[in-house]
């Protein structure tokens, strides 16, 4: 049974950084693309970032050159590193494996 955790989540001002972690089990990150998503009060759920088998990335415009994603083979984890964040980044972060799972999200809050 895939189970992904998502954490690092909390209350940051507008320029600050946070770092999210989905730490898996039941799979393995490194066998399958692995997405972060993202979902705002009130919108619908929003791709934000993929690592792929091979480790290339793509992300979503509205976090180009802000937001990096990363993956630890050896933890089995995949990390969102957001770095100048704004209030518009305000949402519920979510992990997913191309390999079928979700977590249960972790919130992050960008406010003065």
């Amino acid at each position: 049974q895939v189970q992904l955790v998502e954490s690092g989540g909390g209350l940051v001002q507008p320029g600050g950084s946070l770092s999210l972690s989905c730490a898996a089990s039941g799979t393995i990150v490194s066998t399958y693309a692995m997405d972060w998503y993202r979902q705002a009060p009130g919108k619908a759920r929003e791709w934000v970032a993929v690592i792929t088998t091979t480790g290339s990335t793509n992300y979503a415009d509205s976090v180009k050159g802000r937001f990096t994603i990363s993956r630890d083979n050896a933890k089995n984890t995949v990390y969102l590193q957001m770095n100048n964040l704004k209030p518009e980044d305000t949402a519920v972060y979510y992990c997913s494996s191309g390999g079928g799972g979700w977590g249960r999200g972790t919130q992050v809050t960008v406010s003065s």
